[in-house]
């Protein structure tokens, strides 16, 4: 049954996952640990729901655990060419988190925090209040915080 799952799913739950980090790689081998977790929780005979829900639940899960793997300490320099080179490096590394996050929260803070739109102007795109797009945002940078915290150790040169 686990080998039937993984068969109808395994194409899916690797384009989920290349969507995530865009490394053929690092999909693969996440994918893999996925089948490996599918396989563990089968064989314990626990109930599942909703099939789909879980197999990406699990796919998320190993994302996440795989960006938590790789957590990197970044120093961010005090002059400001230096500070610019450092910035473009952290937002590769912010990008996958970005990814992580409910397209309801994510598209409204790259949006706001990344292409610079104001907040009416993104309401008026997304087609909801302007209240809901605040709310929206602020709820995105929350969960982006909590993800950076995980992932990442950041410190300042005070120098």
């Amino acid at each position: 049954e686990v080998w039937d799952i993984w068969l109808s799913s395994k194409d899916r739950l690797h384009r989920y996952v290349l969507s995530k980090f865009k490394d053929k790689e690092l999909a693969e081998d996440i994918t893999q640990e996925v089948l490996l977790k599918i396989h563990k929780s089968c064989c314990s005979d626990k109930e599942i729901n909703n099939l789909n829900s879980w197999l990406f639940q699990i796919a998320h899960n190993a994302s996440l655990d795989r960006i938590k793997k790789s957590k990197r300490e970044i120093i961010i320099p005090s002059t400001p060419e230096e500070q610019e080179n450092k910035w473009t490096e952290i937002s590769s590394f912010l990008e996958p988190l970005f990814d992580c996050l409910p397209e309801t929260h994510s598209i409204p803070l790259k949006l706001s925090d990344i292409d610079g739109m104001k907040q009416q102007e993104i309401a008026n795109q997304l087609g909801i209040s302007l209240s809901a797009t605040k709310s929206r945002i602020q709820r995105a940078r929350k969960e982006l915080k909590e993800q950076i915290k995980a992932c990442y150790h950041i410190e300042v040169d005070k120098n």
